[in-house]
């Protein structure tokens, strides 16, 4: 992939956004850690800003927000709300963008109605049953990072789920299980970045297999044929496009040995890690660490944020 916004970061002063308080916390101070370092190779005055809270702290002198706060409040448009009112540049997708794609009922409802291809879900509340038959996953629909996901195989599974799912929110998504390779695909800027292949060493990608060094094995790029590729990428395209996603994105997708498939979610603001599938991907392209975090920077300056 050729790189299109080199020497955008060449003495911008840059306010790091990172923490937050939502569950994936941690993270993204992990994450935060590794942009500090990739925006001050890139030539930034990176001022680095721990958000504990709802809270944001006065960010002067500095031309944007570098948005790296997984999950909870980072991710759902609330904090992208709070720097709109302010008039401050940031990263990443705008309040609408970032509320339809944290919202896995949202994204659903969207990805049906343009034909992305996605397992069979309902949405369920307290007291309902679901309908759809077993197997089936349920989900928190508004966590990140498989935070209140679980596979339900058999009926006595199902009670303690929905009472960890339920302490998120009112609304539980019960969705079909798919069985499938998993797969993510990186979109930046529209276009797809190489498929990685995710294979955990036990169970599903969960959160300890996401974020323990060794759990799981990424295969970069995924060994997939050529049309499996262009199927897989045309899917993640789709996707992005149908939450009216402009900036960059990583797209979930299980792929069946029959050729089908299924998009679970997008994340808008992915892991930046050591262990993070974007940047591994976004190598494959071409583009190093600094370069990539360049053309995140780019990109969302060059949109406008609704």
């Amino acid at each position: 992939m050729k790189q299109k916004h080199s020497g955008i970061l060449k003495n911008k002063g840059v306010a790091l956004l990172m923490g937050g308080p939502g569950k994936e916390r941690d993270v993204s101070l992990r994450s935060g850690a590794a942009v500090a370092v990739a925006l001050e190779a890139a030539g930034a005055h990176v001022r680095k800003i721990d958000i504990a809270s709802t809270d944001i702290p006065p960010l002067e002198s500095v031309d944007f927000a570098f948005n790296i706060i997984h999950g909870t409040f980072g991710e759902d448009g609330q904090l992208q709300a709070i720097l709109n009112g302010r008039g401050i540049p940031y990263t990443g997708e705008g309040i609408e963008g970032s509320r339809a794609a944290f919202d896995k009922i949202k994204s659903k409802t969207a990805f049906d109605q343009a034909n992305v291809p996605t397992s069979k879900w309902e949405k369920i509340h307290k007291g309902e049953s679901p309908s759809i038959p077993l197997p089936y996953v349920v989900k928190a629909p508004r966590q990140g990072s498989s935070v209140g996901v679980h596979i339900i195989r058999e009926e006595s599974q199902l009670s303690m789920a929905l009472e960890d799912c339920f302490q998120y929110g009112e609304e539980v998504l019960i969705e079909s299980f798919f069985t499938g390779r998993e797969l993510t695909v990186g979109i930046l800027g529209g276009e797809a970045l190489p498929a990685v292949e995710i294979i955990p060493n036990h169970g599903f990608y969960d959160y300890e297999n996401k974020y323990t060094s060794g759990a799981s094995k990424y295969l970069v790029p995924a060994p997939l044929t050529a049309a499996e590729s262009a199927m897989v990428e045309s899917a993640a395209r789709a996707a992005h496009k149908a939450l009216g996603l402009e900036v960059y994105s990583r797209v979930d997708i299980l792929l069946a040995p029959d050729g089908s498939m299924s998009v679970l979610e997008i994340n808008t603001i992915p892991g930046m890690t050591e262990l993070s599938l974007l940047p591994k991907a976004a190598a494959v392209a071409g583009l190093s660490f600094s370069e990539l975090c360049e053309e995140i920077v780019g990109l969302s300056l060059a949109k406008k944020k609704p």
